[in-house]
């Protein structure tokens, strides 16, 4: 399995913030193409500034089809807006985890 983490730091309208990350993780949980497949969870450190999201997929096929679709290049630019640029991102290999969320 792969991964991304993704960190920025952000103390803009939250309101617009919150709704981008609503909005793109409902369009996955619409996706029929990446169930079971692709995951995303988004977190805020104690800071108030500093965001995190933890994006993983099973397969390059899954990571392409998702990277093809609108909602993700929607969100995508939203980031690199909530970002002030480019946000730090690194790729990972899962090697291990728990069964539960």
């Amino acid at each position: 399995m792969r991964g991304i983490t993704i960190t920025y730091k952000y103390n803009g309208n939250e309101e617009d913030w919150q709704t981008a990350v609503s909005d793109f993780i409902a369009a996955i949980d619409s996706d029929p193409e990446v169930v079971g497949k692709f995951t995303y969870q988004v977190a805020t450190a104690d800071d108030d500034e500093t965001r995190f999201h933890w994006g993983r997929w099973d397969s390059a096929e899954t990571l392409a089809h998702v990277q093809s679709q609108k909602y993700f290049n929607t969100f995508a630019g939203k980031v690199r807006d909530f970002a002030g640029g480019t946000p730090s991102a690194t790729g990972h290999d899962i090697l291990h985890k728990t069964n539960g969320w």
